[in-house]
């Protein structure tokens, strides 16, 4: 079971906390690329559009008689095949959203946990206690967490926690979210993930829970002895007889 150390917001250590290996233990790339690609699908606007031949601009009216003019036949002014006709097959506005199975993103979020972990870019704090709603405190205190670029702040669900939310709204390429909305995209988005004691145990526990239960193997030779056993038994009623 992997340990990892617990500092307070100057930095200094003060404690230690065990981490589950259901959770910290194995790291699949593929997993977290997929579940990646399904938030960042979901982020798509699908705003884009063409216009087909029914909403360009144009009179429908048929240019000249079909027969007897030596020229190409055509029936609108609006034809795809004219220059500021209509788009042929063009994008529409649509939705890019997917059904992604939970399964999955549990999994693909263990798997980013144990990457940061892996990486030494996981930082754990005792608890977010800020004395004042001042940026400039909360900076000071990530500097002495040796953070020094983008990083994910994470606190339990209905900290209520204001002068954290106030400290680190204001500072660029922070932010903050609450346990129950980490995602694998956002752990892999920023350079640092800073928890709380608090929402890394409840996370934690939460995956814990999820994991698959390991496989157990049955016994080599098992239907091999009862068969043999019936075999016996089989014989000994027929000597009998």
């Amino acid at each position: 079971m992997a340990t990892i150390d617990v500092h307070d917001l100057a930095g200094n250590k003060v404690g230690t906390l065990e981490l589950a290996d259901q959770v910290f233990g194995t790291i699949n790339e593929d997993l977290m690329w997929e579940a990646v690609k399904h938030y960042r699908a979901g982020l798509r606007a699908g705003t884009h559009a063409t216009k087909n031949r029914w909403r360009v601009s144009g009179s429908g009216k048929k240019l000249w008689r079909q027969k007897g003019t030596g020229r190409a036949r055509i029936g609108s002014i609006r034809s795809p095949l004219w220059r500021h006709g209509g788009t042929v097959h063009g994008p529409q506005p649509r939705s890019y959203e997917y059904r992604f199975p939970r399964k999955k993103l549990l999994g693909a979020l263990r798997s980013a946990l144990a990457a940061k972990l892996a990486d030494g870019r996981l930082i754990v704090v005792s608890g977010f206690d800020l004395s004042e709603p001042k940026t400039q405190g909360f900076r000071q205190a990530l500097d002495a967490l040796k953070v020094d670029r983008t990083a994910l702040v994470v606190e339990v669900a209905n900290h209520g926690n204001r002068n954290l939310v106030l400290a680190s709204r204001n500072l660029e390429g922070i932010e903050l979210l609450t346990s129950a909305e980490v995602h694998p995209y956002h752990l892999l988005r920023y350079d640092r993930a800073i928890f709380s004691e608090p929402a890394l145990v409840k996370l934690e526990a939460s995956l814990t829970k999820s994991a698959p239960a390991p496989k157990v193997e049955a016994p080599q030779g098992g239907r091999r002895k009862k068969k043999s056993q019936k075999n016996a038994a089989g014989r000994k009623a027929a000597e009998v007889a």
